[in-house]
């Protein structure tokens, strides 16, 4: 078979595996061979792990596929459901209303034509003409003989009467089921002779195994021809390969003895010394490993030295020293195996040191006289704790002094009542023993000698906590300044790195010889200035020994680490202590951001924690209403205390405090209520014993209109001895106008003008003074109306009846209200937020009030004469004598109503009220005249009703004030039609 084969081209490469790589369907190209039958099993019973993990020949052929279809395409599209056969394949998808429409072409897709693969063409037109070149070289595939296709085709189709269990890559005969499969056991049970079944059976079985074998030899066979050329390309090309390996382990054998000549001549003295220099370097290097341990090993009586002197930020910084050193220099180290963990004991004992020493100091601080006139205790040493604290990240120290803040405030308030107490021999201690009920034995000079001394030692506190948090602040923003700056100059550090490593182009070469690169011979002291520009050098401690003189070992004094060298950089606290701020704080910009905010919160926090126990100490007191009795003068002196000492805190701590003056404004508001209802109830005992007759204004009164006439509205001062000798006035001048006034409205005058002068010394409560002002106003114009006008003084006071003289002090008085209404006006307005002017409607209000109540006062008056000339007038009589006893009934009665009211009345209201009077009294004339038909006709009777009324007019016109009246007589007759 080989030989037949000889001429055959030989498939290159791999070319001989493409037919098995895919393999091609047997049905497709050739008939299938009927085989010998097959006695044994198609498939094994027993365990399937051991058969069917790799692919089966034996089940794969079994196994459908889309060959085995036996329904063409077009049967699959017609549908039988449809009488109607579909025209095509979218009148069956679609249904039977598609209709084949036309495409219109995309506006948005270009028209292409040859043009454009024009490009494309040239830059693959060197491309095809190497792939055609190729073609040429190398024939495809498909140039094979046709008759090595058809004989692989031969051979496959006799391998595939190979059952597929001997192909199968775990076939053993030691396995049970294959054996059973491969021999079954019923062909070897004879019990009748040769001659029976199952002897003719194993004979059968035999040949067919056989068989079998020949067809797996003749593809070996036909395997082994295909690829005889190969082997005998091989074994030619063997005694070749022997020749070349010859040579060249000639040629190899005279390159090693000339390197070895050059080695022994040129390279073996260099190396020497550059061993002896490496070798001398070593032993700098153990030396200087040595005498750092040596340092280290003095770190921790080092650190009880310094703990000893409180310098915790010196220990702590020694100790990170060391620690690092023990991680990067010393590492491994056998004799140091128990340091690190005895550093970090003694790291947690200095982090309670310094909690114990920050509370401790906290506590004097805050706890000694606060006659000291010095503002911080032992800077220094509360600027080394803080530092000490921020190094370790105990950020919580602040808390502690938050608490101790606390309780001085506590102690300070219990230390000044003591002192108060002690003071005053009224008070027994023995029988009072609570503090709380000593202090309210007090009364109020006392108790406010004792709460100005808690304001002014409160004060003094607050100072010297700002000052101490002052110091704390400084100290955390210099180190947040350190690090923003150290972030700056690692940023440009790195620029300048980025741009040096672009510049540099340098060539390393390596030389081995014995295992050792040549670069480690190089002496250090050649690469230590490139170190120093990357690396910063540190001490290993503060008692290290000095640093050897000599050049080479020199540089071996500094370590390698840049973080290990505390660099620090100077500032001054408020207090003149320089900061040394060192590059080994761990916190983030974030975090101190937040401490600073705290630190300035903790200065809020304290003005709120005096002003909540200035507050207590105020409640206390006020269990017993002892705060609501205060006078006015007493009230508002504590009210500006207390003023005084908010503005003073907020001076201090930069943010007002709302608790204290919470509580002034809520006793404000009681003193207001108890005020206001004072002032009421003393104006209505006025008015319910008011006889509504003019009094006497005295001295003060006057002074007190004339100082408001001035712009001050303020109570003056009284002046003793001036004023006895000073004799009360009968009328009450303001801005040059009399004023008739009863003694309630001089009191109400000096009421109004309190209410004016307590806003003026507590500003809080404007708004409600405002309303109760207001309040006061209106009650004083309604009790009037109801005791005057509506005769309640009949009753209240048992007065006999209203005359018009009270009726015209009554309005007199009312008027001298509403002279003032606009001045208190303008005082409230100047005092009031501009949010707050709608409150000054209730003045509008109540001017229009006390105008309606006077010119009702005036109808009132105009009535009670309407009335008496209705009674005099309806008797009239045109006869003799002239004048008659009417008209002079109504002269009498006008000249006394002008005698009561001309001296209360200002001239131009008298005149207006008898004008108005007048217009009544014709009114009736002219209905009586009417009624008796006398007409202007010049008659008797019309002479005697003219001289009556020439006699009426001359006596009104003849009383003061009244002379150029114009009186108007000749409306009594009526117009002639």
């Amino acid at each position: 078979m080989a030989s037949s084969h000889s001429s055959s081209p030989v498939p290159q490469g791999s070319s001989s595996d493409v037919f098995f790589k895919k393999e091609v369907d047997p049905t497709k190209h050739i008939r299938p061979v009927q085989s010998l039958p097959d006695v044994c099993p198609k498939e094994p019973t027993g365990d399937s792990n051991s058969l069917c993990v790799a692919p089966s020949l034996v089940t794969d052929q079994h196994r459908w596929t889309i060959y085995h279809s036996k329904v063409n395409l077009p049967a699959a599209l017609n549908d039988p459901r449809l009488a109607k056969r579909e025209s095509d394949f979218f009148t069956k998808t679609w249904g039977l209303d598609f209709v084949d429409t036309e495409v219109i072409p995309s506006f948005y897709l270009p028209q292409i034509s040859k043009e454009h693969f024009t490009v494309y063409q040239q830059e693959i037109s060197q491309r095809e003409k190497i792939h055609e070149r190729c073609k040429n070289i190398c024939p495809p595939k498909d140039n094979f003989d046709r008759t090595l296709l058809h004989t692989h085709d031969k051979s496959r189709t006799d391998l595939d009467q190979v059952p597929k269990i001997f192909m199968k890559p775990d076939f053993a005969l030691d396995d049970s089921l294959t054996f059973n499969s491969v021999l079954p056991w019923s062909h070897f049970n004879t019990a009748g002779g040769k001659g029976n079944r199952d002897a003719a059976s194993s004979k059968l079985l035999q040949e067919k195994l056989s068989h079998y074998l020949d067809i797996v030899e003749v593809n070996i066979a036909h395997q082994i021809s295909l690829r005889s050329e190969a082997f005998f390309h091989a074994m030619t090309s063997q005694h070749e390969l022997q020749d070349y390996l010859k040579k060249t382990s000639q040629a190899v054998k005279m390159l090693r003895d000339k390197i070895a000549q050059i080695d022994k001549v040129m390279c073996e003295g260099p190396l020497h010394i550059l061993r002896l220099a490496l070798t001398r370097n070593n032993c700098v290097k153990v030396y200087n490993k040595l005498k750092l341990m040596a340092t280290v090993h003095q770190t921790q009586p080092t650190v009880q030295v310094l703990l000893s002197t409180s310098e915790f930020v010196g220990a702590l910084d020694l100790i990170a020293t060391t620690q690092e050193v023990l991680q990067q220099e010393l590492q491994g180290i056998h004799s140091f195996r128990h340091l690190g963990s005895q550093l970090c004991e003694l790291e947690k004992l200095i982090d309670k040191m310094m909690i114990a020493e920050f509370s401790s100091y906290s506590h004097s601080d805050l706890n000694r006289p606060l006659e000291d006139d010095r503002q911080i205790l032992e800077e220094e040493r509360l600027v080394s704790l803080v530092f000490g604290l921020l190094k370790q990240r105990k950020l919580n120290f602040l808390e502690i002094y938050s608490e101790e803040m606390i309780i001085t405030a506590k102690n300070i308030i219990k230390q000044c009542v003591i002192d108060k107490v002690s003071q005053i021999e009224e008070i027994d201690t023995d029988a009072v023993m609570k503090l709380a009920d000593q202090m309210r034995m007090l009364n109020f000079p006392q108790w406010f000698d004792l709460l100005k001394d808690i304001f002014s030692k409160f004060t003094v506190f607050l100072q010297r906590v700002k000052a101490t948090l002052n110091i704390i602040h400084s100290v955390v923003l210099s180190v947040l300044d350190k690090n923003q700056r150290t972030r700056e100059l690692e940023e440009i550090s790195q620029q300048k790195n980025a741009a040096k490593d672009n510049s540099l182009d340098t060539e390393v070469a390596y030389l081995i010889h014995e295992g050792m690169f040549i670069s480690d011979a190089f002496s250090e002291s050649e690469l230590t200035p490139i170190a120093i520009d990357t690396t910063s050098q540190r001490n290993a401690s503060p008692n290290s020994e000095p640093c050897s003189s000599d050049s080479v070992s020199e540089p071996e004094c500094t370590t390698d680490s840049s973080s290990s060298k505390e660099q620090t950089s100077s500032s001054a606290t408020p207090g003149g202590v320089d900061i040394m701020v060192n590059e080994d704080m761990k916190l983030t910009d974030l975090e101190l951001g937040k401490l600073a905010n705290t630190i300035q919160e903790l200065v809020y926090s304290a003005s709120d924690i005096c002003h909540d126990r200035a507050v207590k100490f105020l409640m206390s007191r006020a269990k017993d209403g002892f705060l609501e009795k205060l006078n006015s003068t007493e009230f508002i002196t504590l009210s500006r205390l207390m003023e005084t000492f908010i503005l003073d805190t907020e001076q201090i701590c930069g943010r007002k405090s709302m608790s204290l003056l919470g509580a002034l404004q809520s006793q404000a508001n009681k003193f207001v209520n108890r005020f206001h209802e004072e002032r009421k109830t003393k104006l209505s005992l006025l008015l319910d014993n008011e006889r509504w007759k003019q009094a006497d204004v005295p001295a003060e009164f006057q002074d007190l209109v004339d100082s408001i006439s001035d712009g001050k509205i303020a109570l003056p001062e009284k002046k003793s001895g001036a004023t006895e000798e000073r004799r009360p006035a009968e009328v009450l001048i303001v801005e040059g106008q009399q004023y008739a006034v009863v003694g309630t409205v001089l009191l109400l005058i000096r009421i109004i003008l309190e209410y004016c002068q307590c806003v003026d010394n507590i500003p809080s409560i404007t708004t409600d003074m405002l309303t109760r002002l207001s309040d006061l106003l209106k009650y004083f114009n309604s009790r009037s109306c109801q005791l005057v006008l509506g005769a309640g003084a009949l009753q209240v006071v048992g007065l006999k009846t209203i005359t018009t003289k009270n009726l015209a002090l009554s309005s007199r008085c009312l008027q001298l209200i509403v002279h003032y209404i606009p001045v208190i006006r303008a005082h409230f307005e100047a005092r009031l937020q501009p949010k707050q002017y709608s409150m000054l409607r209730h003045f509008d209000h109540i001017t229009k009030d006390y105008h309606d109540h006077i010119a009702e006062i005036s109808a009132k008056l105009v009535a009670i004469m309407d009335s008496l000339f209705d009674k005099l007038l309806s008797k009239y009589e045109v006869k003799a004598p002239v004048p008659s006893a009417c008209f002079r009934n109504i002269c009498k009665q006008m000249a006394k109503m002008h005698e009561a009211i001309f001296d209360l009345l200002p001239e131009e209201q008298t005149q207006m009220l008898f004008l108005r009077i007048n217009a009544s009294y014709k009114f009736h004339l002219k209905k009586q005249l009417s009624h008796l038909n006398v007409i202007n006709d010049g008659g008797p009777q019309n002479g005697l009703v003219t001289a009556d009324v020439a006699f009426y007019t001359g006596n009104l016109q003849a009383l003061k004030g009244l002379k150029d009246l114009d009186l108007n007589m000749a409306e009594i007759w009526e117009q002639k039609r």
